[in-house]
């Protein structure tokens, strides 16, 4: 029997999901249709319950509706309760249909950087740019990964202040500086703001990048983004983009619903090879 699974969210045409599970569930013989839903932006919750009605067994949740995932879901994982967003659905029958939410985003930043980029997160300084869905997911996972130091950065200093004080009751938590105070001394910077959406630059001094090991652009493009050619332009050792990311959060929303991680690298390999048939900037991981 074919489970029914689907990315939402507005816009959702971009999205990469229906390929990347496809190609996962021809990797473990599991039987599953995988298709797209452009949600109303107010108009989820009615969206995602007609889903679940019609027979649907789980959603990965994209812009702009990560924040109404979590507030819609009955239960949550620890990682969603964190970071108050939730990035995948899971509809159990066992539970009369309700919802349970995960955030897988933070899984697939430390997976990608630890194991595809082999860098190491213990003991390390991070410059995070943004403070909003994007960047919630990532905090706790980069903390438990062992960062030492995690400094927050956005053009809006009170919502860098919020994401601040979700994780207040860390041992090490987040702390906020304004943009144009960032100093050089951190080990990885990551971009989470979406300049790459808008193919524009940062405003930080070149010192920083420079002093920097890697750059992480979130989203991910057939060409650099914006922030890769910033940092790369800067003198940073290395910069990249977030399709690796893209495919780890998949892999981490089909082992909550099948019980079986996939194989990544076949994946992100046939991933990247297909982007150089265009180079519009796409929309950051869990799509």
């Amino acid at each position: 029997m074919s489970h029914r699974y689907a990315v939402i969210g507005n816009p959702v045409e971009h999205s990469r999901s229906p390929t990347i599970h496809a190609q996962f569930a021809r990797q473990t013989g599991i039987d599953l249709e995988y298709g797209r839903i452009l949600a109303p932006v107010d108009g989820f919750v009615a969206a995602v319950e007609r889903f679940r009605d019609e027979g649907g067994s789980g959603l990965n949740v994209t812009l702009p509706f990560k924040l109404d995932a979590f507030a819609w879901a009955a239960r949550h994982s620890a990682r969603a309760t964190e970071a108050g967003a939730v990035n995948t659905l899971r509809f159990d029958a066992d539970a009369g249909g309700s919802a349970w939410g995960d955030n897988t985003d933070g899984a697939g930043l430390v997976r990608d950087l630890c194991e595809r980029n082999g860098f190491a997160l213990a003991g390390r300084s991070v410059l995070l740019l943004g403070a909003g869905g994007a960047a919630r997911g990532i905090v706790g996972p980069l903390l438990d990964a062992g960062v030492t130091r995690l400094v927050v950065a956005n053009r809006s200093r009170a919502n860098a202040e919020r994401l601040a004080e979700k994780f207040a009751a860390r041992a090490v938590h987040p702390v906020c500086v304004a943009l144009d105070a960032i100093e050089p001394g951190f080990d990885l910077i990551v971009e989470a703001s979406g300049s790459g959406l808008r193919d524009e630059r940062v405003p930080i001094v070149d010192e920083v990048f420079e002093a920097a090991s890697l750059a992480y652009d979130l989203y991910y493009a057939a060409s650099p983004t914006a922030f890769v050619r910033q940092a790369r332009g800067a003198g940073c050792r290395a910069a990249c983009d977030g399709l690796g990311m893209l495919v780890e959060q998949a892999a981490e929303s089909f082992l909550d619903w099948h019980g079986v991680r996939p194989q990544t690298d076949p994946v992100y390999s046939a991933l990247r090879e297909a982007l150089h048939i265009g180079s519009t900037p796409q929309r950051p991981p869990s799509q």
